[in-house]
Formats: C-alpha cells, structure tokens, sequence
C-alpha cells in the first residue's frame, strides 16, 4: 500500500474520532475486516491501529479489539496518579489526614528546636540512617511481627524511594520481574525507568495464583516478585498464613528475590506475619510512613538480609545519599512517643467509617476491597466503559481512575479504582453519590 494512502486512512480515522464521528467506545473493525474494506495487507491494518493507538486515539484489548477512546480525559485522571486540579473532589489520589496533624507537627519543631543535638541534623548523616534511629525503626516493626535487627534496617526518603532502591541495586536492565496482573502504579513506573520487563500474575483467592507463578517461572528466568500480601492495592486482599508459605516455597524452588511492599498495611487488624518472616533470606521488606503519618513525611525504611544491604546502600548514596535528618528525627521521636500508634489507630477506624460510607452509597454494585482501606476497586457492568465513566465524572469535578495506571500487560479490565482518603466526609459521599448515579446512567445507557 503506498505511504500516501496509509497515511490518508490514519488522518481519516483520526479526524473523525477528534470530531466525534466515532465517538468513544466505539469498537473499530477487526483488523482482518479493516484490510478486507480498504483492500491492503493485514499487516498495513496491524500499522494503522498501531499508529492510532501510540497517538492516544485508540485503545487495543486482548480478546475484545480496538475502542476508541475518551480523548477529552486529561493527563492525570484515569491514565496516571497525580494531583489534581483546585475545585476537584479527589477520589484518585490517597492523602489521608487527621485534623490535629498539623498541631502535632508544631509541637514536634518546637521540640525539636531545644534539643541539644540540633547541629548534627545539619550535616550528612550514614547513607542507611543513623543506628540508634535504625534500631528504633527496628523497634516499631518488632510491634507488627517482625523480629530483626538494627543492622538489617535501611532508612530511605519515604517508601517509593525504597522500591527504587531495591529494585535498581538488586537487578538490571532486561531482567524478568513477576507482578499482579493489577498492582501499585508507583512500581510501574519504577520498573519501566529500569527497563525491567514486568510480566503478570493473574489474581486466585485473596493473592496472586500461585500455580501460574510456578508455570511462569518454568518458561522465563524470573528473578523477582514484587508483591503486596497484606493489604492489596488496589483489590485489598491480605494474603493467608498457607498462601505466604506456598510463595516462600516457590520463591526458593525458582530463587527468586521477594519485594515486599507493605505501605497499607497498617490497616490490617492482626494480619498473618509479614511475607519476610517465611523467607528472610530473600525478601526486602518495603514501607514508610505516608499513609500511616502524613505524606509529606518523606520518610521509608527498606528491611533486608545482611548480605544485601552493602548494595542496598550503594544505590541509596547513588539516589538520595542519606533521608532529610530533622523529618527522619520527627519519626523516630513520633515512635518512640507513642504518636505514630495513635495516629495508626485513628486512621484505621477513619478508613473503616469512609468504606462503610463508600459501600452504604454503592450499594448494589460490585466492588473489592479491605474494610478498612481507603480504597475500593469497583468493576464496571459489562456495557460501560471505564473512561466514558472517569470523563463524565470530570466534567462533574469528580476525579477518579480507570484501570489503566493498575494494569500489567495489555490487558485492562473495565474498573475504577475509588480513593477514599483525600475528602473531608461530607464531600466523600456526595462525590460517591455522583459516582453511582454516572455508573448507573452509563449501564442505562442514559449518559449524556
């Protein structure tokens, strides 16, 4: 086919989904019926879609085809966690707070300005943390089941910081690492800067199936898991006693490295041991203290065995050389003062009231999640799509997101996933309300 007229069917195609000739949700011609009509190779069709999906105008789902997509969805809402706009009711991006926060924050700087070592917070502190400040993180996880030592702890810039750290000191570019098929976006785009090729993992009863795992890690070399066993973002299981066994068992059959990522699960009322307990000799250990204190408190510790930490620590001077010392200080002090406790305890009977709000409102919808997270993932009927939904809800000052930033692999389920921890109460339920009534004018066909 010549380039002029391939070129020609990719700027037609374009200008009538721009103009709304082919609105969104539309499904396009298979591509054996596209060259079939256009009379040219399967492999020009194959190059048309392909061209209209890398400009952001289609979308390809295994087993169902290509749709066009909501092009009047903006950067951020529904393709990406970020920020948004002033005016919006924020059901996209978790920043849970408690209103005496801030007074604690003022009692901590006042604090801390009499404390007689202030001048050593203004030099460079050891690329792991200072000792005493790793044995009282130390500390804090002996509380949740995990008995290790100062010497395994690493203090890094909040949790996302850890993930980095551990995924760029322990493997390289090209190598083969093992997710949920819906899983933390934040490792997303960590793997995809280190061009690491993440493959899924299909979900089994409250983890990732386990069999497929093992099946996987039969064809490929799979150096690693990243994994979320208590408390699952965003489908917010928690992982059984038996299930975490199976996965240490297969981690040594296959040797692979654990990353555990444990950033919600603070949440979780007595859980079973964290997955690190079941295989310590290969699992790093991932959390911080965003959620659980605030996250402006740019705060993590990263677990390991003593025979990782040396790289462990090469890649935290390489990418942040040490944690800002005085926020570092305000933690430690917050553990040691019981405040991190409290603040623990108040935000998990704050997430338990805003589930039972969310699925008081929703009721007669499907959903998933823990009943006491601050987030719930709401699969779609099967007529509606996720981002008719998420652009309808913009255009109601509602932000909310689709499948797509959680998705690993092509494909996307028709979901989205609702943030519970950003609105004060009163504006969570009537933002949840219009979520119901989109959806439900959408399965209705009725939205306009």
């Amino acid at each position: 086919m010549p380039a002029a007229r391939y070129k020609r069917l990719v700027d037609h195609l374009a200008e009538q989904i721009r103009a709304g000739a082919l609105p969104p949700g539309t499904r396009l011609p298979t591509h054996r019926s596209l060259a079939r009509q256009e009379q040219f190779a399967l492999t020009t069709a194959s190059r048309v879609y392909a061209e209209l999906e890398s400009m952001g105008l289609v979308s390809a789902e295994t087993g169902r085809g290509t749709f066009v997509r909501e092009t009047s969805v903006p950067a951020g809402h529904g393709i990406d966690q970020s920020p948004t706009a002033p005016g919006m009711c924020d059901l996209n991006f978790n920043y849970p707070e408690l209103p005496e926060q801030a007074e604690l924050l003022r009692d901590a700087l006042r604090q801390l300005a009499s404390a007689g070592d202030l001048d050593a917070l203004l030099r460079y502190q050891p690329h792991a943390g200072r000792r005493h400040e790793r044995a009282i993180i130390a500390g804090h996880l002996g509380t949740r089941g995990l008995a290790v030592s100062a010497e395994q702890v690493l203090l890094v810039s909040g949790a996302q910081h850890g993930l980095t750290v551990a995924l760029m000191s322990q493997l390289k570019a090209g190598d083969v690492i093992a997710a949920d098929a819906l899983t933390y976006p934040g490792f997303k785009a960590i793997a995809h800067a280190l061009q690491l090729e993440v493959l899924p993992l299909p979900p089994d009863d409250n983890g990732p199936d386990l069999a497929a795992l093992d099946a996987l890690c039969q064809r490929r070399k799979v150096r690693a898991l990243y994994c979320m066993p208590t408390l699952h973002n965003p489908l917010g299981w928690v992982m059984g006693r038996g299930q975490r066994k199976q996965l240490a068992a297969l981690a040594r059959k296959h040797d692979l490295l654990l990353i555990e990522d444990a950033a919600y699960a603070f949440l979780a009322v007595d859980p079973p041991a964290p997955l690190y307990n079941f295989a310590p000799e290969r699992t790093l250990y991932v959390s911080g203290f965003s959620k659980s204190v605030a996250t402006g408190l740019r705060v993590g510790y990263l677990v390991a065995p003593v025979s990782r930490i040396a790289n462990l620590e090469r890649a935290i001077r390489a990418t942040a050389w040490n944690t800002p010392a005085m926020l570092t200080r305000i933690t430690c002090d917050w553990i040691t003062d019981g405040t991190v406790q409290q603040l623990e305890q108040a935000k998990r009977r704050d997430a338990a009231a805003r589930q039972q709000c969310a699925r008081r409102v929703l009721h007669g919808l499907p959903w998933h999640g823990h009943p006491n997270s601050y987030f719930l993932w709401l699969p779609l009927p099967a007529t509606v799509r996720a981002e008719q939904v998420v652009s309808a809800l913009l255009q109601r000052k509602v932000s909310v997101s689709s499948a797509a930033p959680f998705a690993v692999g092509d494909h996307r389920p028709q979901a989205i996933r609702l943030a519970l921890g950003s609105l004060d109460k009163a504006r969570l339920e009537s933002a949840l309300l219009l979520v119901k009534e989109v959806i439900d004018a959408a399965a209705c066909g009725a939205l306009g």
